[in-house]
This record gives structure tokens, sequence and C-alpha cells, in this order.
């Protein structure tokens, strides 16, 4: 029914876009205003101010970024993130009761597998976690790969120190 409705629907009715007459053939139904009184560039996901609300996410919750928690379990658990979300890296700078951490970014999904640390990039030094640790925000639409670098990836193979996350893109109303 709705693909009927919009092979008869009017593209060519105003310039802007402004489709609040009535389709033919549809029994003179006229789409409510809050959906098609708007330009084309208001309605465009390309064109579109980013508006949305974003979140914040500690990693790990109050367990923090360290060995032996499984984060692809957390980052399951606490999905789905979204463009624009913050995660935020927490941990204990190393010291003589802690050992060291770090944030990597993978490139790809092979390297996650693998822990292969070789074309990661350094997004936290074993010092940045300190504190209110630092963040990351999720800027583009695509696979992120995360890890723990520190002891050549032993804590990203056998302490569970790795997650991914692909941000969606929240649609909204307004």
């Amino acid at each position: 029914m709705f693909g009927i409705w919009m092979a008869n629907w009017n593209y060519t009715a105003a310039a802007n876009w402004n489709h609040t007459a009535a389709a033919p053939n549809c029994n003179n139904y006229t789409a409510p205003a809050k959906y098609w009184n708007r330009t084309a560039a208001a309605n465009w996901f390309w064109g579109h101010r980013n508006k949305q609300p974003s979140s914040r996410f500690v990693v790990g919750g109050s367990e923090n970024w360290r060995f032996g928690y499984n984060y692809t379990d957390w980052a399951i658990k606490n999905g789905p993130f979204y463009l624009n979300d913050t995660l935020v890296f927490k941990y204990d700078p190393p010291n003589d009761t802690t050992f060291p951490h770090s944030v990597y970014l993978l490139p790809d999904v092979w390297s996650f597998q693998n822990c292969d640390l070789r074309r990661a990039k350094k997004i936290g030094e074993a010092n940045a976690g300190a504190g209110e640790g630092f963040e990351f925000v999720l800027k583009r639409w695509q696979p992120y790969y995360f890890a723990c670098g520190e002891h050549d990836g032993l804590h990203c193979k056998a302490g569970l120190m790795k997650f991914a996350v692909w941000p969606l893109i929240r649609w909204y109303n307004n």
C-alpha cells in the first residue's frame, strides 16, 4: 500500500519538497505537516545538522579498564552505541602493585581477532587513564576495534582486554 501511494506521489509539486498536497488516487490523503512541511535540506541525511544527544560510557563500568575483565561482553550488554557517543577509558597508572595498561585502536577485524598491534594506533598511553581517564568520541560510521597493547598484546590475548563497536545512526523525529 505504501509503495502504491509513493508511486503516485507528486514529486514536482513544489521546488522545496513541501508536500502537503494530496497524492492522486489515495483517497485524498494529506501527509501530516510535521513529516512533509520541511525543505529537502532539512530532511536529507547528509545535509542534516547533528542535533542528537550523545551518551557517555565508562568502558567496563565500575570495573574500568583492567586485566581479566571481558570487555566484549561489556560492549554487548551496554550497546548499542551511536555516532558521537563518548567512550571513557579509566585505568590506574603503572605502579608497584598494578600492571600498566594502554589503549590501541586496531585497523581491522583480523588484527582484532589476533591481537596484532603492528598497524594499530595508540590512543591512550599508560598514564592517560588516571583520574577521570581519557575520552574517545565515535565520530564515524565504521567499526572501531579497541585493545590493550601492553606486554606485546598479552593483555588482549589472555586477559580479554579488547572489544569492538560499530556506532549506529540515531534516527529521530523533531
